[in-house]
């Protein structure tokens, strides 16, 4: 037996304005993904926003923390003020 299952969002209609250029680029986004301008839209919205998030910030920041510890090729830290500072 195969069941069907389809998810439902509720949503709400706003509008928003954008530039030609805008416009043009998610226009052909959409011809060339398959998706519609409001789905393309949206995604681009969540990622915007859960970004924003407080804990996301953070939890990116830790994540990061020690990535160039195990580099050998940078160069010394007060060297490299030195030279900037010239």
């Amino acid at each position: 037996m195969h069941t069907s299952f389809q998810a439902r969002l509720v949503v709400r209609r706003t509008q928003i304005y954008l530039s030609e250029q805008e416009h043009e680029g998610l226009r052909v986004l959409a011809q060339r993904s398959g998706r519609t301008q409001s789905a393309l839209i949206r995604e681009a919205l969540d990622v915007f926003l859960q970004r924003q998030e407080a804990g996301g910030r953070l939890a990116r920041l830790r994540e990061g923390r020690g990535l160039w510890s195990q580099r050998n090729d940078l160069p010394e830290w007060d060297a490299l003020r030195r030279e900037l500072d010239r």
